[in-house]
């Protein structure tokens, strides 16, 4: 093996990771082109040159790190002590990179442009949260055109420092807090009740495209009183196999009977067909009788790889586990209902910190009287809107699987399945679209960092957008998938990309704003029963 280089004076490596998927990456690489282009440019403005780490592979037609051997085998060509860039427009598997990152001992930057059209602020966040996890010291940026004065400022920091810092007043740690007796009793005593009472998380498979910051070491997980089931997806496609095709047609005629819409196709390459669906509505039962079986509190099904070969997407089964009004599921041995008015948690993609933090809101809300649906969402994107009573930054939530139909305007009747991406997901299966309702949340994010559990939480208010201006958001995002619109209060967007560590953000809607903040001091008190350190973001009144 030939011994690296050393990189030039005022050069910096640029390296990008991608998908797995071959369709992926092929369709985004123009984007990650053009974005790589303006980076360049605007390190060539400061006096640097932009290097790449990897060169784009013609007979593959782009030029992403498209698996963790390629990622091993570019950081062994490189320079380990040059300044690197992460550039990312896309969505990319942080695992991929993880491991040259962990040894690399130049300054590291993860840069992704500010645009919807493809996942690749979410990708960096997730990178972001990786790197956190790990204990890699890195900076972060992000920008549109890569020529406006925050974006030109931090990275004129990085070069000069290796650090570009961010301004994060915004945090306030709840150690140094103190909340409403009440609201801490509260807390408090249903964080005792549940390490008494312990609980089971079902995860199929662990582990979801490279997402290192959703898994959850156990050491870190059993002090909260929550344990993992490790299940496969093959038990899951397994099952599938058992459920009767009449069991499957009244889960569907139950879902039309609601007033859900299916746009229906007859092309399984492209359209969403209704044998699709049926297939989903096997997953369904097939998720909720293992998860009895095993006595699961929640559950989560990685859904991205290999069961993408052998099933339709598991959106449309996600979104009904998280709902309370759900089509009834019957034990195959004795006939009864199971989880019987209840929702069964679901977290999409097995995020394990999503997961946790869905449990502990589902019994909470469940205490406080509140209902108690509640999701992930990747924080997508977002842009200030004026208009209609609305004159704030608004953030575009946008997840593929999880929402329940009691977060969309309308509930089933407002719900649609679209068919996915074929890009993403060959054998199709539909997801479960709506417009979230507007209304109070109340939004957390458990992350790891320093080898500790650490929970952000915050209230946030989902605000209604004009059809056109939803309509736009969705064509510059992806159009199949549910989205609700977010405003933080107290939090700027820079803020937010700054200290977010995770590509997902958890959402629950509490009745009002007043109980919203009171909802999230309880819990805030909760999370820190269980052992984690808890941290209020933006505006979070503490009496009241």
């Amino acid at each position: 093996m030939k011994k690296p280089t050393t990189l030039k004076p005022r050069h910096v490596y640029v390296m990008s990771s991608g998908d797995l998927r071959l369709s992926a990456n092929q369709q985004c690489w123009p984007e990650q082109a053009n974005m790589e282009a303006a980076l360049a440019r605007a390190l060539k403005a400061e006096g640097w040159t932009a290097v790449r780490a990897h060169p784009y592979d013609a007979k593959k037609k782009h030029g992403f790190i498209d698996s963790q051997k390629m990622g091993m085998a570019v950081f062994r060509r490189l320079d380990a002590r040059a300044p690197l860039i992460v550039a990312e427009s896309v969505w990319q598997y942080s695992h991929h990179v993880l491991a040259g990152l962990l040894t690399h001992r130049g300054p590291i930057l993860t840069v992704a442009n500010w645009s919807g059209t493809w996942p690749g602020l979410v990708g960096m966040l997730n990178l972001n949260g990786s790197l956190t996890k790990a204990g890699v010291r890195y900076s972060t940026l992000w920008s549109e055109q890569f020529t406006d004065p925050y974006f030109k400022s931090g990275l004129r920091q990085w070069l000069q420092t290796g650090v570009a810092t961010h301004d994060q007043s915004h945090v306030r740690d709840l150690a140094l807090l103190k909340l409403p007796a009440a609201d801490e009793t509260l807390g408090r005593d249903a964080g005792r009740e549940l390490r008494r009472q312990k609980a089971i998380l079902g995860v199929f498979d662990e582990g979801c495209m490279g997402m290192f910051n959703a898994i959850i070491p156990d050491e870190l997980l059993h002090p909260t009183g929550l344990f993992k089931e490790r299940l496969s997806q093959s038990t899951l496609y397994a099952a599938m196999q058992q459920v009767r095709n009449d069991e499957a047609r009244r889960v569907l005629d139950w879902l039309l009977n609601k007033g859900m819409t299916f746009r229906w196709g007859t092309r399984e390459a492209t359209d969403l067909t209704e044998r699709q669906t049926l297939e989903q509505c096997k997953m369904y039962i097939a998720a909720v009788r293992i998860a009895d079986d095993f006595g699961c509190g929640a559950i989560g099904i990685q859904y991205q790889q290999g069961l993408k070969d052998l099933a339709p997407a598991s959106d449309l089964a996600e979104g009904l586990l998280n709902n309370v009004d759900r089509p009834p599921v019957t034990c195959r041995k004795s006939g009864r209902v199971l989880y019987a008015g209840e929702a069964l948690p679901h977290f999409n993609e097995v995020d394990e910190c999503a997961g946790l933090d869905g449990l502990v809101t589902y019994r909470l809300w469940r205490k406080l009287g509140f209902p108690p649906e509640n999701t992930l969402h990747d924080l997508r994107w977002g842009r200030h809107y004026r208009g209609q009573g609305v004159n704030d930054y608004v953030w575009v939530f946008l997840i593929s699987g999880a929402v329940p139909p009691a977060h969309n305007l309308g509930g089933y009747r407002g719900s649609s399945s679209e068919r996915q991406p074929p890009m993403y997901f060959r054998l199709g299966g539909g997801t479960l679209k709506g417009v979230a309702k507007p209304g109070w949340i109340v939004w957390s994010r458990v992350f790891i960092m320093n080898d500790r559990l650490h929970c952000d939480l915050g209230v946030g208010q989902v605000v209604p957008l004009p059809e056109k201006e939803t309509d736009r958001r969705w064509r510059e995002t992806t159009p199949q998938w549910p989205i609700m619109h977010a405003v933080l209060p107290g939090i700027s967007r820079d803020q937010m990309m700054a200290r977010h560590k995770a590509n997902h953000i958890q959402v629950v809607y509490a009745p009002n704003a007043k109980q919203a903040h009171r909802a999230c001091r309880i819990k805030a008190a909760m999370m820190a029963e269980l052992g984690l350190e808890v941290h209020l973001c933006g505006r979070v009144e503490l009496n009241g």
